[in-house]
């Protein structure tokens, strides 16, 4: 397989298992707080990396380091946070369409902070997500008056730490095994997210009941496979391709998660699939002015 096919496969593959990541936090906040599903969910990625796939720290070198500690808090321990948060308000479809700025922000970011060339045409596409983000945000505040939509405002700044993470690797990291950048992150978040969590009650509240037993299963697949497993091939995604081609696995996400969402009973309006129409199609535009 050659690394043009090798790139539409590891796309296609993260679609499904990050689009399936939204139910997963949902359903692990039934049993946990946000801040502990953003916590365990380090802890479980840590774990499972250092366990399994520790020797590829050798291959990390001390020039690396400084770039590992960015990507590590762009890239995961804030969105972590942000995202369980966003979901714990909001529907899961929603954060995950909402998501889909990812692209906008690594072409923005690109340009301004790595020096990326920018295109007019590109500049229309992220002025047309825009207003499809304004119609998602607003018809779903209506529809959903019980849900807080200030709480979309944390997915598109999530979406900022993806963009930087993505162009971080792409620039600074492209020399380092994917493998390596992962479990280099993790080792590094190990103990900030095992703090984060001795402040929360839950040491002192842990009863294992069955819905706290059910919500850390889940937080344990979320962490394993949409996390360690998933995010060393979105950083061989980044090293074979382009930061803008990798950000494009948010396209094929939100139809993942809206179809996990439906089935969890979850309703999208006319207006609300129209706005994530729109959205798609800026950011169609944003790549197919490369």
């Amino acid at each position: 397989m050659n690394s043009q096919q090798q790139k539409w496969v590891y796309l296609i593959v993260l679609s499904i298992v990050w689009g399936s990541s939204f139910i997963l936090i949902k359903k692990a906040l039934i049993g946990v707080t946000p801040i502990q599903v953003g916590a365990l969910r380090m802890i479980f990625t840590s774990i499972f990396l250092l366990l399994f796939a520790f020797p590829s720290i050798k291959k990390i070198k001390k020039k690396h380091w400084k770039y590992l500690v960015y990507t590590a808090l762009t890239g995961t321990f804030i969105p972590g946070f942000l995202f369980a948060f966003a979901i714990y308000n909001i529907d899961s479809s929603i954060v995950s369409i909402l998501n889909s700025f990812t692209p906008f922000n690594t072409l923005i970011f690109g340009a301004i902070v790595f020096g990326l060339a920018f295109k007019k045409k590109q500049l229309t596409g992220i002025l047309v997500g825009l207003v499809g983000t304004l119609i998602l945000i607003l018809k779903g505040a209506d529809l959903h008056p019980s849900q807080n939509y200030w709480y979309a405002f944390l997915v598109i700044i999530a979406s900022v730490g993806y963009a930087l993470n993505a162009n971080m690797v792409k620039k600074y990291l492209s020399d380092l095994d994917a493998l390596a950048i992962t479990t280099g992150n993790f080792l590094l978040l190990i103990i900030p997210a095992t703090i984060v969590l001795s402040f929360t009650d839950f040491f002192t509240t842990y009863k294992a009941t069955e819905t706290q037993l059910n919500s850390l299963g889940y937080v344990a697949i979320l962490s394993i496979v949409g996390t360690g497993i998933a995010k060393t091939i979105y950083n061989k995604l980044v090293q074979i391709s382009d930061p803008v081609f990798s950000s494009s696995v948010t396209y094929l996400i939100p139809i993942v998660a809206i179809i996990w969402g439906v089935f969890d009973g979850e309703i999208l309006s006319f207006v609300q699939v129209l706005g994530a129409v729109i959205i798609l199609f800026g950011v169609y535009l944003v790549n197919a002015s490369k």
